[in-house]
């Protein structure tokens, strides 16, 4: 990793506290299925919350490179706790699309707004005099029993329109969850279900997807805002992947120095010196391949122009194939552990179990980006 994505800022740094502290807690978090309560809100202390919140409403307004750093720091240690962080930061960003007198409300108490929620267009909305009624259920909300807003998406007409998809941000009163949480991993984000019945959303509460999707930030915001949702989404939910494959490579070296470092090694029924000079190499190759892939995606997302829409699907693309070779050095890492490392006791099964499960979702499935990327790579933009 290079310096600048490893010592990004000071997310960075305060993210090896947090990772510690989440790597303590990680089995109790297991067993509760969310986020501990302690390491929230160390998360929110080391500044993830603000991380992209407008400088205008009190926060950092930072780069997504320095939020790199701190997500793949958090991932070695504890991939769940990562997946949280960065889908905190990311709703924040999200957030900062409403209009202005919505974003003062929504940072009313501060910048460090716990904001969680959902871009799938699952609820429903009608238009009403001074906003909107708006009822739904949505699952997978990572992170929401923790929430103070939510933003969440549901088709609105207004005027005899036809539907659009429109985020609507609720407090945390507005809404309420059900433990529906049961995958295998990621056990920790505590993504449960959402569910919001007929709450009233004022108007400066609410945007058009499609502000989103193109990056047409209101004025007054900073130039993390002006991104395609799509340009960066993908590096939001491949970044704990990172992490967790940095940590699994960590786990299984330090297993496997013992046979790396002594030239006198001679195995039993085992394999040979060979077998583990070769994992290493090709899990090492690969895990540069795809950190070098998310480097790019942020590093383009951070510069003063706006990623072009070639650039876009092609960060779609680099996402899910870093995600298909982070779980590929996983895996082997894992086979190659032995029994040890299969073991319920062995913080390398964990790092297994979420990089499959982070794997699954929607956003880095590359057949779809690969058709986007293949549209605009035939045109050449």
């Amino acid at each position: 990793m290079t310096d600048e994505f490893r010592h990004g800022s000071g997310v960075a740094d305060a993210a090896r506290t947090v990772a510690r502290l989440a790597a303590e807690r990680a089995e109790q978090a297991e067993q509760a299925r969310r986020v501990d309560a302690d390491v929230l809100r160390a998360l929110v202390g080391a500044g993830f919350a603000r991380h992209f919140v407008p400088a205008a409403h009190g926060g950092a307004a930072a780069t997504f490179t320095e939020l790199a750093a701190g997500i793949t720091t958090l991932g070695a240690h504890c991939p769940a706790t990562a997946w949280s962080a960065s889908i905190v930061a990311s709703l924040s960003r999200m957030a900062a699309y409403l209009p202005e007198a919505g974003r003062k409300e929504v940072w009313r108490e501060g910048p460090d707004t716990v904001i969680v929620g959902s871009v799938s267009p699952v609820g429903r909305a009608h238009a009403v005099d001074g906003g909107w009624r708006v009822s739904g259920t949505w699952p997978y909300v990572s992170v929401v029993d923790h929430s103070d807003w939510a933003l969440v998406t549901a088709p609105a007409a207004a005027g005899g329109g036809r539907p659009r998809p429109r985020l609507f941000a609720l407090p945390r009163g507005a809404y309420r969850t059900e433990e529906t949480w049961s995958d295998v991993g990621m056990r920790a984000s505590g993504s449960n279900t959402l569910i919001a019945e007929d709450v009233f959303v004022a108007d400066e509460l609410s945007f058009a997807a499609e502000d989103l999707l193109t990056g047409r930030a209101p004025e007054g915001v900073d130039g993390c805002h002006a991104v395609p949702l799509p340009a960066v989404n993908g590096l939001f939910f491949s970044l704990p992947m990172l992490g967790a494959a940095e940590g699994a490579l960590e786990l299984w070296s330090a297993s496997a120095a013992p046979k790396l470092a002594s030239a006198s090694y001679t195995p039993g029924p085992g394999p040979g010196r060979g077998f583990y000079e070769e994992t290493l190499a090709r899990c090492s190759g690969e895990l540069d391949a795809a950190r070098l892939l998310l480097e790019r995606v942020a590093r383009v997302a951070d510069r003063d122009t706006a990623p072009t829409p070639l650039e876009t699907t092609r960060a779609q693309r680099d996402c899910a194939l870093a995600a298909e070779m982070l779980v590929r050095v996983v895996d082997r890492l894992f086979g190659a552990s032995g029994t040890s490392g299969h073991s319920v006791h062995s913080p390398l099964q964990r790092l297994w179990r979420d990089v499959h499960s982070a794997a699954g979702h929607v956003v880095l499935q590359l057949a779809p980006a690969a058709a986007a990327y293949a549209g605009r790579a035939a045109g050449g933009r």
